[in-house]
């Protein structure tokens, strides 16, 4: 077996596989940018190359730089994670030439697979079904345009190397093919430094599934059955889970092995994944195949027990893989979520900072559950603007695809992040979600249901009332801490009363409380709770039993109350005596500032262009300047007409968050 491996990667996915290397007692290498001088992957790793500046293309994907770390420090093998390099033909040929291992495919099949235009001739050839397009070279914006209208709007404009959501846009109208050809251009040189582009037909109301494949170099291949992606945001996987709620045995069996007949005929040794779009009457077609590890991997593992990235090193070592397709079973069901640095709450912009809280549910594996997080960053440390926003993969495992659902709710509950914005509360909306319980769902979810964007979550009733009276328990607490304050005046002693008005989500419940040394019982309205806990005040996440049912809620101190935060929802809760709630209701609400004449930069990011001058009329949807941030740009429009009176900002400038670009008469 390799004694040392190198990891061109970073992240949760070189931290992943530094995991299952030291696991099999494999010294491993690190490199990094000056961004990530004092990433986690550095840290695990036995030794550790700097590779050059941040950016990406400065860095982790100059080959060179990457084969002077191999020599420096030896390594036998070189696993390439996903993205950067990990579907490099150049990269695959560099380190044959050089006697180094690729724990990857071999260099034929990276051409064959990797490249999204080539795949596509090559399923065709092989009878399989794709979706209609134009695989050809593009050669500007009104090529684009040209080919959009003979495919027919709407499109998809997709980078050849690309992946992760980058270099992808949707185009419904010719403006659209325009700006999303050379914005998907753009990125994908930024991102993989490749930046040939194809269109396709966007089929709408797709599901996406993807069979994980591994093939040996002795002929042998398997399906680790499928897994269900088709919770996304602009094209970026946000929700994976295995097995699909969707898909039937045959369906299952039909995907599984077409994919290894696929792989198979392009000679295809390592581990990779076949993507399929499937309609409503279980069709599937062909839409890439990804030479490399995926990023939801993790929910594969679970269900069937394989360590791909093990397989993956004992494949390039050229061991025969030590299972059969009928050995390899489905037991049970696992869910992932991917944690990204992307605030909701401002339509999902890349956030970067310091994360002053980073606390993930602890890792646990037993006969009935799981869970596991995957990720690469650590309290106190910096989330860049130069990579991608992941901070981290969080899964869980159970019998059973309601049980993995609900886990998955308790352990979003007890995640503790602050410092950035970032997508939890989303993520906990949507497994609340009546369809995506229901596995009713298509890769138009989100589109669908938050056509507004994510404004947080009304909760029902029922969890108001228990939030409610959790509230009203923590709040005596904390009464009666404060009334034991030292050095009180004689004859001041404070009494802490059982009636309290808990006001929440633009209600207000009245409660009383009868406390006892196991907790209390809690009186709201016409219902009755028994709270317990061993929360004390300044905890930041409160563990309780409300009538013998966990209730997991992230707690900061307000005057008068709490903020809370529980299953997607952020409130203000209010715990005032009843003479406090009467002067209460007479306050007058804050009025937020007048932004309307303002531009304001949604995130920090680099202006890239800015489209207009002073004194110019502007029309409603108007591209105003383009932000970029974490690889991804990002059009900020003109939300009404109107003229430009000013412009604080050029092409170059490193913006903050809410800094002003320009602003309005």
């Amino acid at each position: 077996m390799f004694k040392k491996i190198l990891i061109a990667n970073r992240g949760e996915i070189a931290c992943r596989v530094i995991k299952t290397a030291k696991k099999m007692g494999i010294q491993t290498v690190a490199i990094y940018s000056d961004a990530d001088r004092n990433a986690l992957h550095v840290k695990m790793a036995d030794e550790a190359v700097h590779i050059g500046p941040a950016p990406a293309n400065q860095s982790y994907i100059v080959i060179d730089k990457v084969m002077d770390a191999i020599k420096q420090t030896g390594a036998e093998a070189v696993h390439p994670g996903y993205g950067f390099l990990s579907e490099n033909s150049k990269f695959a040929e560099a380190l044959e030439a050089a006697g180094v291992a690729f724990i990857g495919p071999p260099k034929g099949a990276i051409e064959a697979m990797g490249d999204k235009i080539t795949s596509k001739k090559l399923a065709k050839e092989a009878n399989v079904s794709t979706v209609p397009g134009f695989m050809g070279l593009i050669d500007d914006a009104e090529h684009a345009v040209k080919i959009s209208n003979e495919v027919g709007y709407p499109v998809m404009i997709k980078a050849s190397a690309g992946g992760g959501g980058k270099g992808m846009r949707i185009a419904w109208n010719d403006e659209e093919a325009r700006e999303g050809f050379q914005s998907s251009k753009n990125e994908a040189a930024n991102s993989f430094g490749d930046d040939r582009i194809f269109i396709e037909k966007f089929v709408t109301q797709p599901r996406h599934i993807e069979i994980q494949v591994l093939c040996d170099k002795h002929g042998n291949g398997v399906y680790l059955h499928e897994r269900e992606c088709s919770i996304q945001r602009r094209n970026q996987k946000v929700i994976e889970e295995a097995p699909s709620p969707f898909l039937d045995e045959e369906t299952r069996a039909a995907m599984g092995k077409q994919s290894v007949a696929l792989a198979q005929a392009v000679d295809y040794s390592s581990a990779g994944t076949v993507e399929f779009i499937v309609d409503g009457d279980r069709n599937f077609y062909f839409l890439e195949m990804n030479t490399r590890l995926q990023v939801e991997h993790p929910v594969t593992e679970l269900i069937t027990g394989v360590d791909l990235v093990e397989q993956m090193i004992r494949v390039a070592y050229g061991e025969t893989l030590p299972m059969k397709q009928e050995d390899l079973k489905i037991n049970g069901w696992a869910m992932e979520s991917r944690l990204y640095a992307e605030d909701p709450y401002r339509g999902f912009l890349p956030s970067i900072g310091r994360l002053t809280r980073y606390r993930p549910p602890a890792e646990e594996a037993t006969p009935t559950r799981a869970v596991r997080n995957d990720t690469g960053v650590y309290e106190g440390g910096e989330i860049s603007m130069y990579y991608d926003p992941m901070i981290a993969k969080l899964c869980t495992w159970a019998p059973n695809r309601a049980d993995a659902i609900e886990e998955m709710r308790l352990a979003l509950d007890a995640f503790e992040v602050e410092g950035i914005g970032h997508n939890l509360p989303f993520l906990a909306a949507v497994y609340d979600h009546p369809k995506f319980t229901s596995g009713n769902m298509t890769t138009a979810f989100i589109e669908e249901e938050y056509p507004e964007g994510f404004e947080g979550v009304t909760l029902p009733d029922e969890d108001i009332n228990r939030i409610a009276a959790a509230a009203a328990a923590m709040h005596r607490v904390a009464e009666i801490r404060r009334s034991r304050i030292s050095g009180r005046m004689d004859n001041h002693e404070r009494v802490v009363g059982g009636d309290w008005v808990v006001r929440l989500q633009d209600q207000s419940l009245e409660a009383t409380v009868a406390a006892d040394k196991d907790g209390a019982t809690i009186g709201i309205g016409d219902d009755v709770f028994r709270v317990e806990s061993d929360w004390t005040p300044g905890q930041p996440l409160a563990k309780l039993m409300v009538d013998g049912k966990p209730l997991v809620l992230k707690i900061s101190k307000l005057p008068g109350g709490f903020r809370i935060r529980y299953r997607g929802a952020d409130m203000p809760v209010n715990v005032y005596t009843p003479r406090q709630a009467e002067l209460a209701a007479l306050m007058p609400e804050k009025v937020a500032a007048d932004t309307s004449k303002l531009l304001l930069c949604p995130m920090p990011g680099l202006i890239v262009t800015v489209n207009v001058e002073v004194g110019d009329e502007i029309q409603e949807g108007q591209a105003l300047c383009t932000v970029e941030a974490m690889k991804m740009e990002n059009i900020l429009r003109a939300e009404k007409k109107c003229v430009v009176s000013k412009i604080n900002a050029a092409a170059g400038d490193n913006l903050a968050v809410d800094d002003v670009i320009m602003e309005f008469e």
